[in-house]
This record gives structure tokens, C-alpha cells and sequence, in this order.
């Protein structure tokens, strides 16, 4: 048995799904399958009831899930525990930011940089807010700013921005405008990005826009902001974006960003780090301090 197995395992025992495990992990499912067999058998216990439609942990299961994971959580602590044990020298910590990070936030961050440079290193890392929350849970992200909700164990939230979201729509039949209800959006066709893209927030406003009677929807298999309008332009569809988004590059615009006046969607971003690492003797309660000082303090 090695590491692995237990990722496996827990990557398993949280989804309830070998394939969707498997997407998680960046593998096949037939290998999974096989790694979930071998640890199995080297424990001597069946861990999972499954078959084609159904997936269950057994009570093995049941009882190894909270050793496992805090098996991982020791393991992935390794390295910032090791550099706590080491003393207060410099620290280089990495900062997790997500694609689009609204100016106001990236200048904090960097009042974050300058004030905090005698005793940290800042850099920057980018991804979407799914993986840097991974990230922060790992321990290899001191920190993260990050679109909202963040649902995470472990994990502090502070909200530092919201922003007002609109509909993305033809310029041709909507560019007299000034506002766009969602009944009338009932016969157009919602256009997403793809797949992890985009914010979990907008499963919620899925949600919302279903509830309104808008069923159609495309979901792209590329997450370009570009690709939306560039079918928006078209006709009878329509995205969500930000209403600070420009509709277009120059000349007369295929498209028009409008607020709604039936509903207030906003995006939030906060900043999100591990409450652990935070606390008076964890290795981030300087930094974590100072980034909160600074991105909640006056212009």
C-alpha cells in the first residue's frame, strides 16, 4: 500500500462514482478500478458494494475514510510543517488568483506583496477556483482569492467583492435597450463555456434561469468568453457575463451586456486560506493578518 491508494480510495468514497473519480484524478477508470482492487485486497476488506448503476462504501469502507483522509491531511502537511519546525526565516508562499481578477484586487494584492516582502516571498499562481481551493486544502497555496460560494472544510472566507452580472445578447435585437427581463427570454437559449470554466456560481443561476422557464441551453467545450458572443451575435441566444464586460473590441458591436430587472445576480471573490495555518502559532497568522488588514482597509 502506498499514498496513492488512499487517494484513490477517498477520491472514490466522496463521489460515489469510479468515473467521476476518475475525471477528478486525471486517470482512466480501469486503472482506478484495479488500484481500489489491489488496496482491497492488501487490507483484506471489501471497501465498496458496486456495480453498473451503484456504488456504496461497506462499513470497511465506512471506517477507513476518516483514517485515510487524515492520513492524507499528515502527509500533505509535510512541507509547511517542516518549514514552521525550520524557524522564521523568509518564506516564498504562493498566492492562488483566478483568470479576470477584478484591478481593485490585484492592486491590494500587490500592497499585500510590498508590505509583507520582509518576511514572505509572494508569488502568484493562477487557476479556477476549484483547483485553488484544493490547493489552499493541500497546504501548497498559503492563500487564494477565488470566486465565491466556497464550501470547504477547513477553510476561512472573507468576501471582498461582488460584482453585478448581465445578459449577453444580440446587438441587432436588443441594442435599444436598456434592461432585459427573464421572461423574455423564455424562447432564447442559454450559452455556457465549458464544463469547470466558470464559477460554481452558476449552477445556481442554472437553477434560477430553469426556474424562469428558459430550458435551452449549450454548454461549449472551450472556456473562451469570446466563443459566447462570438454565437450571441447570431441570435435567439444569450450569456451571462459580467456587466462590466465590453461588448465588443471596436467599430459597431455584435453585442450588448444589459442588467436584468427581474433579479440581482452578482460574483463574488474573496480570499480564502486554511483556518489552521492562520491560528497565533501557524505558519501564515503574519501574512493571513496583514492580507486581511489590507484588502478590507480604506482605498
Amino acid at each position: 500500500m502506498d499514498i496513492f491508494h488512499l487517494r484513490y480510495f477517498v477520491a472514490v468514497a466522496e463521489n460515489l462514482s469510479f468515473s467521476r473519480a476518475a475525471r477528478q484524478l486525471h486517470m482512466a477508470t480501469s486503472p482506478l478500478s484495479q488500484r481500489i482492487r489491489d488496496l482491497e485486497r492488501e487490507l483484506g476488506q471489501r471497501l465498496f458494494d458496486r456495480d453498473s448503476h451503484h456504488v456504496a462504501l461497506t462499513s470497511a469502507g465506512t471506517a477507513l475514510l476518516p483514517v485515510a483522509k487524515d492520513v492524507l491531511g499528515r502527509f500533505d502537511d509535510i512541507p509547511w510543517q517542516l518549514r514552521r519546525a525550520l524557524g522564521p526565516e523568509r518564506q516564498t508562499v504562493y498566492v492562488g488568483v483566478v483568470p479576470a481578477l477584478h484591478p481593485h484586487l490585484r492592486e491590494r494584492l500587490e500592497r499585500v506583496e510590498e508590505r509583507c516582502a520582509e518576511g514572505f516571498d509572494v508569488k502568484r499562481w493562477p487557476g479556477n477556483s476549484a483547483n485553488l481551493v484544493n490547493a489552499v486544502q493541500r497546504g501548497d497555496l498559503a492563500m487564494a482569492l477565488v470566486h465565491l460560494p466556497v464550501h470547504a472544510e477547513g477553510i476561512e472566507v472573507l468576501e471582498l467583492l461582488r460584482e453585478p452580472l448581465g445578459a449577453l445578447l444580440q446587438a441587432a435585437e436588443f441594442g435599444s435597450r436598456s434592461s432585459v427581463s427573464l421572461s423574455e427570454l423564455t424562447n432564447h437559449t442559454y450559452v455556457a463555456s465549458a464544463p469547470g470554466t466558470l464559477p460554481t456560481y452558476f449552477d445556481q443561476l442554472r437553477v434560477r434561469l430553469k426556474a424562469a422557464g428558459i430550458r435551452k441551453e449549450i454548454t461549449l467545450n472551450i472556456g473562451d468568453y469570446a466563443s459566447v458572443r462570438e454565437i450571441v451575435a447570431n441570435g435567439s441566444v444569450f450569456g451571462i457575463t459580467l456587466l462590466s464586460a465590453k461588448s465588443g473590441d471596436s467599430g459597431k458591436s455584435a453585442s450588448v451586456v444589459l442588467p436584468f430587472r427581474d433579479f440581482s445576480p452578482a460574483l463574488a471573490t474573496g480570499l480564502i486560506w486554511r483556518k489552521d495555518r492562520a491560528e497565533p502559532d501557524g505558519d501564515l497568522h503574519g501574512l493571513v493578518a496583514e492580507a486581511g488588514a489590507v484588502f478590507t482597509g480604506p482605498s
